[in-house]
Parts: C-alpha cells; sequence; structure tokens
C-alpha cells in the first residue's frame, strides 16, 4: 500500500482502530477516548502520541461543537478557564523537560489516575454531586485539566467530575465541555507544535486516519442506544487498567 509510506499495513489498521475509538467517545462513551491515547503511545512513542493526537481531537471537536453549543454559553466556561491555563503551562514545560521512558511512565500514570477518577465518579457520583463547589475546588479542577490534557490528552473524566460538582444539567455538560476542549485544544495544538509533536510525520499519520475518526462519530451516534453500556463499560476499564500499567511498568 503505497500511500502509507513507511507506515506497515498494521500500524496503519491499529491507528485507524484508535481514531475510531476517539471519534466514537465522542458521541456519549467518553472514556473510550484512553484507547486511542494508549494505542498511539504503543505504535509511535509516548511523547509524539501526545502532538499526533491533538490535531484529531481538533477535528472530532469542530464536528460536535455544532451538535452541543445551544446548550450552554462560554459565560459558563469563563471561572474554569484561568487555573486551566495554568495546567497547560506546567504540563507543556514538563513535556518539554521529560525524556521518552519518563513520558511512557506518566502517560500511563495519568491513564490509571483518570481511570481511577472515572470509577469513582460513578461509584461517588450522588456524594459529589452534594458538595458544594468552592473556587479551590474549581482551580484544582482547571490545573488537572490542563495538566492531563497537555501531558496525555486525558482530561476527560476530571470535567466529569466537576461537573458533578458543579451540579450541570446533561445539556449543561455538554454544552460546555464541547467548548472547553474546542478551546483548549485549539491552544495546545502551537504549544505541541513548537515542541516539534506535530511535524510531516504525524500529520500524515493525521490524514491516514481520518476516515476511522470521522467513522467513529457516525456509527457511535447510530449504536450509541443499542449498546449495553454498562457491559462495555467493563470491557473498557479492564483494558484502560492493563494498558496503564504496561505503560508504567514496561
Amino acid at each position: 500500500m503505497d500511500f502509507l509510506g513507511n507506515i506497515s499495513t498494521s500500524t496503519w489498521l491499529l491507528a485507524l482502530f484508535g481514531a475510531f475509538s476517539l471519534g466514537f467517545s465522542k458521541t456519549g462513551f467518553p472514556g473510550l477516548a484512553m484507547v486511542n491515547v494508549l494505542i498511539l503511545a504503543e505504535l509511535f512513542g509516548a511523547k509524539a502520541s501526545v502532538g499526533m493526537i491533538v490535531p484529531m481531537l481538533i477535528v472530532c471537536d469542530l464536528t460536535v461543537y455544532p451538535l452541543f453549543r445551544r446548550y450552554s454559553s462560554w459565560r459558563e466556561l469563563w471561572p474554569l478557564l484561568p487555573s486551566t491555563f495554568v495546567g497547560l503551562a506546567a504540563g507543556y514545560f514538563l513535556l518539554d523537560y521529560i525524556d521518552e521512558a519518563t513520558a511512557r511512565k506518566g502517560i500511563g500514570a495519568i491513564i490509571l489516575l483518570m481511570l481511577a477518577l472515572q470509577l469513582g465518579r460513578l461509584k461517588l457520583g450522588q456524594a459529589l454531586g452534594r458538595l458544594t463547589h468552592s473556587a479551590g475546588f474549581r482551580w484544582a479542577s482547571g490545573f488537572l485539566i490542563g495538566s492531563s490534557t497537555i501531558m496525555a490528552n486525558a482530561a476527560g473524566p476530571v470535567f466529569s467530575i466537576y461537573a458533578l460538582v458543579e451540579k450541570m444539567a446533561k445539556e449543561t455538560f455538554l454544552g460546555v465541555g464541547a467548548r472547553c476542549f474546542l478551546l483548549v485544544n485549539l491552544i495546545k495544538l502551537p504549544l505541541v507544535a513548537n515542541l516539534d509533536l506535530v511535524n510531516e510525520q504525524s500529520l500524515r499519520v493525521n490524514l491516514l486516519v481520518l476516515p476511522g475518526l470521522f467513522a467513529g462519530i457516525f456509527f457511535g451516534r447510530k449504536i450509541i442506544q443499542i449498546i449495553p453500556q454498562r457491559g462495555f463499560e467493563i470491557l473498557l476499564y479492564a483494558f484502560s487498567t492493563i494498558a496503564g500499567l504496561r505503560l508504567f511498568f514496561f
């Protein structure tokens, strides 16, 4: 397959599946985005995968933003942004400083942390919803969103917990989330490009996996209602645990 260049067919198919998972995640299974993070980290290296995923996220965000923009306003996002920007800056300098082996362990640790937060959200959802929101919690949430998204593109569970504590309605959660991640990912693009993590090779991979990305969004919207979500999530958490441990320890 000449159009693949120096990328093997098996690597392309795995990356295509990762892109499909990312697109699918935007339709109601946010945890599935971790599959894409883990696959690309294994295929192309931990640090390279960070920059490779950002353009894919922007394509997804631009696709879903028009669907959810009516559910909220930018005003509801502003209180979260200052600490998110601080987290982005901290993650940017850390990502520039660490080597590949450390980045691999860091992404593994972040995946395991996000998994623990997601499981905690499911177990403690009502309790979290009863908490009183505070400036300290908002700043901590924003900082974790910013740092985890630039280090590993894995801020979804943190935002979910923030939304629970802030007692967001489902529609508000979708609208604020669409705005938050579109803005954050657009800001991340020049940052990771400055670290040479977005380059000709990474953009070539992005083009090759676009069909998987759009297929994930399309089929996700079609079949999200008929998939038994509970069983699917159990498999997803098991996979994420194994893969996170592999990145961290091996």
